[in-house]
Parts: C-alpha cells; structure tokens; sequence
C-alpha cells in the first residue's frame, strides 16, 4: 500500500514543536505542515531545521495573528487584529470570508514561509476551516506560484493531485480516538488505486495549546504512537513504506 503519515501545526505552541521533533526524530512522520504566523513558528522550524522532512505551508486564518494589515482584511479579524476563531467558521451560517482579503493574507503567509524555511513549501494547503472561500483562495495562490496545492476532501472522496489520488483519514476529533486502531483499519483496508494519508496533530500540552485549541489529549497519544516500536514492528510485518508529498 501507499501511505503517507502528515504531521500538521507546527509552530502552534512550544509543545506542539517538541510532540512534532519527537515524532520525526524518533519516530515515523516524515511530512510536516508549518503554521507560520505564530509566535512559536521561529523555534519549531529551528529544531526541524536539520532533520530529513518533507515541508508544506499550514496556511492558518483562525488562530493568532495575521501577517497582512488586519485593516486590509476586515472579514478575518476579530476587534482586537487577531483572526477570528474557529467556532465563528463553524457557526456561521454563510461564507463570511472575503476572497480578495483572504488571497492577500495567504500570499502573506507564502512569503513568509520562503522567508523562513529558505525554499518553496513542499506542499500547500490549509488549516481546517469552513469557507469556499478560504479554498478558493488557496487553489488560485497554488496555481499563481506553481505550487503543489493539496485541498480538503468531503464524503471519503479522493483528493487529486498530479493525477494521484489521495484518500484523507483524520480521526483525532471522534469520541474514543484510538490511533493504532485507525491506522490498523487503513492497512486492512488500503485504498487500491491511490495513497491513503493519514493526518495527525502530535503535540505536548502547554498552555498555549490548551487556552487555543479543542484538541487537546489527541495529540499526546499521537506522538506516543508515531515514537513507539509497536507502530516500527506493525509496518515492518506488513513491509509497509511511508510516503511524502514528494512523490505526488
């Protein structure tokens, strides 16, 4: 089978870049979605920085501060210049993003994202939020820079990219997530005409993660897992290769 095993959020808190770092040094991630707004995006690149790692931009209009002039982008701001959460996307009962304001703050986040990581992201995609308009936006930055745009998937339908078929598989929000569990259903039941890939948020607990974001306890025991010579003995039995975006 193809499988490819996606690590995203880095930079979100200093936690969240220790869970990523263990869960690439000493265990299996091999793809890492950079979030590169945030106070501690600095410190994650810096310990990724010399580690064999497939890159992509995490692009994020929901947590933190954006890059381009809030006053510029009124329809993503909340009164005090910080994106508006994620509940507001969630909550909304139409797509309140402005396609104009949103292709200015990604194209903020792009380059910024060459600023730091010194090259092109190796992928590109964003950090789950309701909006058409949000991946509107994305596809049509993607294709202004020839990048390699990796969109979301609804109903178990395949994303395409370069005529490969991705299947996504995220389960770290359903109640009573058990990781192995999920990642032994996939290898059981791989996808026969593409890549089945698999997102995870590993990361450690610190206060910035906990006053910020929902998922919480899920992150522990990914990085518990991605580090762990079960998951290193379960692949090798089934001589299962791990994948990344650059071989889309």
């Amino acid at each position: 089978m193809k499988l490819m095993i996606r690590a995203d959020d880095l930079g979100y808190s200093r936690g969240v870049n220790y869970g990523i770092y263990d869960s690439v040094k000493h265990g299996v991630i091999n793809n890492v979605g950079v979030m590169v707004n945030m106070p501690d995006t600095q410190h994650g690149v810096n310990l990724l920085k010399d580690l064999n790692v497939c890159f992509g931009q995490h692009t994020n209009i929901c947590v933190g501060k954006p890059l381009s002039d809030p006053s510029k982008i009124p329809s993503l701001v909340q009164e005090n210049g910080e994106f508006k959460p994620s509940s507001a996307y969630r909550n909304a009962t139409e797509d309140f993003v402005d396609l104009d304001e949103v292709i200015l703050e990604i194209e903020a986040q792009y380059e910024r994202y060459k600023q730091l990581m010194g090259k092109e992201p190796e992928y590109f995609e964003g950090h789950a939020v309701a909006s058409d308009n949000f991946l509107k936006g994305l596809e049509i930055v993607a294709k202004r820079h020839g990048l390699k745009y990796f969109g979301f998937a609804f109903d178990d339908k395949p994303i395409i990219v370069n005529d490969n078929k991705v299947f996504i598989h995220m389960e770290a929000m359903d109640a009573n997530y058990e990781p192995f569990a999920m990642i032994k259903r996939i290898v059981e039941n791989p996808s026969k005409d593409g890549y089945d890939l698999v997102v995870f948020h590993p990361g450690y607990l610190d206060a910035n993660i906990l006053e910020q974001s929902s998922l919480t306890i899920p992150r522990t025991q990914e990085v518990k897992l991605a580090t762990s010579d079960r998951l290193v003995k379960y692949m090798q039995i089934h001589d299962i290769k791990l994948y990344t975006f650059d071989d889309l």
